[in-house]
């Protein structure tokens, strides 16, 4: 990741949202020390939540070790990228490539969920 795309990251930084009636858009982004688990030395959490708070319904991020994925499915990254794609999802690896391609995933996995819970949006 070039320091430029690292910078559009770290300006979405505490960004807040109202993406849909009821539904807010969260961004936290951090630099962090380069380490196996996070390679680019950021530390990020995308959501998407109700307004009226609760769990969120989708999340990218890097806080932890995904706990997730697959049945039978064995671990074998190290990096902590990974997404949920429901409140109850423990997670599942995310592959983390480019700040680009991160974003529209995201906002992909948004407009999914927002037209999954009947919210007219413009995505």
């Amino acid at each position: 990741m070039d320091a430029s795309e690292l910078d559009l990251l770290l300006e979405l930084d505490g960004a807040r949202f109202e993406m849909a009636p009821g539904a807010i858009v969260q961004f936290r982004v951090r630099r962090v020390e380069i380490t196996p688990e996070r390679p680019h030395g950021i530390i990020y959490a995308f959501v998407l939540r109700p307004k009226a708070g609760g769990e969120p319904w989708v999340r990218f991020d890097n806080a932890h070790r995904a706990t997730g994925g697959r049945r039978g499915y064995r671990q074998r990254q190290v990096a902590y990228d990974h997404w949920h794609r429901t409140p109850y999802d423990r997670g599942s690896p995310y592959q983390f490539t480019t700040v680009e391609r991160l974003l529209d995933d995201f906002w992909r996995e948004v407009k999914r969920t927002l037209d999954e819970q009947g919210i007219l949006n413009d995505l």
